[in-house]
């Protein structure tokens, strides 16, 4: 296994790692307060490997389809798993959460159909700033729920700014999924089949 892909597996792994730090407390009764220092580092490592993924497969030139496509696979397993975590908290709401797999399984399904005919459609400028935004909303309610854990009180405002991030979250979403359907409408609906994607 590639190096570079070795990462994307981690960050894989660590989605249902993450999801298991964070409803421990909920789940025993214990842990609230320690799971604040292992599940903010544990989100942090989990997203970083997104970094080391793709500047070693630049330096090693290990740029393949597969890592095309597994690199957004597991940049959604985590940002999902994280969004979940703080839906089913309250922070999130679940008409966004909804809006926003909605668009990942149309996205999968776009790659799908562009594999058929042996197009890799790998991520793109729209897809990566829609995930930076997944992530600091992921990071800024856990700092919230971090907060409540640590029983510090916290001014009513900080969670009209998860709401106003969530609206973000999916404006951004189907911005970055309208660029997909245009940028590859000729790939996946229409009868092209050796098409390079213009993204990367």
């Amino acid at each position: 296994m590639k190096l570079a892909d070795k990462f994307t597996w981690l960050r894989g792994f660590l989605a249902p790692v993450f999801f298991v730090v964070y409803f421990i407390p909920e789940w025993t009764g214990l842990f609230g307060r320690v799971s604040v220092f292992v599940m903010i580092p544990l989100l942090a490592v989990a997203e970083i490997t997104d970094y080391f993924d793709g500047y070693f497969a630049r330096k090693y030139n290990e740029v393949s389809d597969f890592g095309k496509l597994f690199d957004p696979f597991c940049d959604v397993l985590l940002n999902l798993t994280v969004l979940l975590c703080l839906t089913l908290s309250g922070y999130f709401p679940a008409i966004a959460l909804l809006l926003i797999m909605y668009r990942e399984f149309v996205i999968n399904f776009v790659r799908l159909m562009a594999a058929q005919k042996r197009v890799a459609i790998g991520a793109r400028k729209g897809g990566k700033t829609k995930t930076v935004t997944y992530i600091v909303t992921g990071f800024y309610t856990l700092f919230l729920e971090s907060c409540k854990r640590l029983r510090f009180t916290l001014p009513p405002f900080t969670t009209a700014v998860v709401i106003a991030l969530s609206v973000l979250c999916v404006i951004l979403a189907y911005a970055s999924l309208t660029d997909y359907l245009i940028s590859f409408r000729d790939v996946v609906f229409g009868k092209k089949e050796n098409t390079s994607p213009t993204g990367n």
